[in-house]
């Protein structure tokens, strides 16, 4: 059984050797330079270069080791700009240009590259519940869109343009509620509002110079609180009643006015046709009666006799009728139902005589003609001259 000693224990043959193969020799720290050429020895046979001096070696590993570090410290300094990004370059922590999108290349430890979006939109949601211009809380959501139109303000104007950004939404956001009733933000006012947000949002980042533009601000449906919800739904659905019934309303004038215009136009056609006829009615008249008049100088009681005649005519043609047969003599008082003589529409029936007709010459025949009136026109006497109006 072998016995463990240590390497300095006295023994081992007679021979103290150290870890170096010394016979306790030389016991103070190793040489370096010993130690050095000995590694530039080892390596400089596995290179095939044992043959030679270990300084000639020094400097050609040194070389090589450089020349693997400058490849190294290029290779490391490509990178790709994506097409909707711009790179903001810093050299040794300043800002120094922006980069286009495409292969580049950066001297590695010296320029640093911060790529920033510019095409995409970004989404920055806001909420809370908010006091009202009437004192009433209530809980408004919007989400504002916007976009980097300025790389090199979005990350140096502020600490943090994307925060900066909410705060000056959320302050322009209660601003606004805080100058609306609560009813014209949950009803009719919310595209006001809105407007309003927007207008108060750019007014407050556009000092800070944060190179952000606000592309758009959604007033998503605001809510009451859980008490009055129940009544602010009554209150909405009136208002949208109220706008379906507007909007019925409307639908109803568009379709009655068409029809009422023309209408119009018919009346006014026929108003027309009508003028027309009397028109020409009264000029044949006229004319009918120039044409009687060299006839009416001829032979006057003639004349009126036949005009009477065709006038009676044409009054009688579609009156209803009584006819009386008046024997002479008798002065029985008949009595007529004239307020029955024109309900019905019955043929005229004759009736038995009981007095003779007032204003009837005895010398005519023992029958007269009666309408539904007290007497018949009065004949036209011989005396009497006619003019006609032309």
């Amino acid at each position: 059984m072998e016995t463990l000693m240590a390497w300095n224990e006295p023994g081992n043959n007679g021979k103290d050797r150290d870890p170096w193969g010394n016979n306790g020799k030389n016991q103070g720290p190793p040489d370096l330079d010993d130690l050095f050429k000995n590694l530039s020895r080892r390596l400089g046979g596995l290179l095939g270069g044992g043959n030679r001096s270990g300084g000639e070696f020094s400097r050609v590993g040194l070389s090589v080791a450089v020349a693997v570090g400058v490849v190294v410290w290029v290779v490391s300094g490509f990178y790709t700009i994506k097409e909707a990004e711009r790179g903001v370059v810093l050299r040794f922590g300043e800002y120094s240009h922006i980069v286009e999108p495409g292969l580049r290349w950066k001297p590695t430890f010296i320029d640093k590259v911060i790529p920033v979006d510019v095409e995409s939109v970004r989404s920055l949601p806001a909420s809370g519940f908010m006091l009202t211009q009437d004192e009433n809380v209530v809980r408004v959501e919007m989400d504002v869109q916007y976009r980097v139109v300025d790389p090199k303000a979005y990350l140096f104007s502020v600490t943090n343009a994307d925060e900066s950004l909410r705060q000056a939404t959320d302050s322009a956001l209660r601003y606004v509620v805080g100058h609306n009733s609560m009813d014209d933000i949950l009803t009719t006012g919310r595209e006001r509002v809105r407007s309003e947000t927007r207008e108060g949002l750019e007014q407050i980042i556009e000092p800070y110079q944060m190179g952000l533009q606000v592309v758009d601000v959604n007033f998503l449906p605001a809510r009451p609180p859980e008490e009055v919800k129940d009544a602010f739904d009554d209150a909405i659905a009136a208002q949208e009643d109220e706008q379906r019934f507007i909007r019925e309303a409307e639908a109803y004038a568009r379709e009655v006015e068409p029809k009422a215009r023309g209408q119009v136009k018919r009346l006014e056609q026929e108003a027309e046709g009508y003028k027309s006829q009397v028109v020409l009615k009264a000029k044949g008249e006229v004319a009918r009666f120039n044409e009687l008049l060299p006839q009416y100088l001829a032979a006057p009681e003639l004349t009126r006799q036949r005009i009477y005649i065709e006038t009676m005519e044409e009054i009688y043609q579609n009156a209803n009728k009584v006819l009386v047969d008046l024997p002479q003599g008798n002065n029985s008082m008949i009595y007529l139902p004239l307020d029955k003589l024109g309900s019905g529409s019955k043929p005229a029936r004759p009736v038995a005589p009981q007095v003779p007709m007032a204003g009837v010459d005895s010398q005519q025949s023992g029958s007269g003609v009666m309408e539904g009136a007290n007497s018949a026109p009065a004949p036209i006497r011989g005396g009497d001259r006619f003019s006609g109006r032309n």
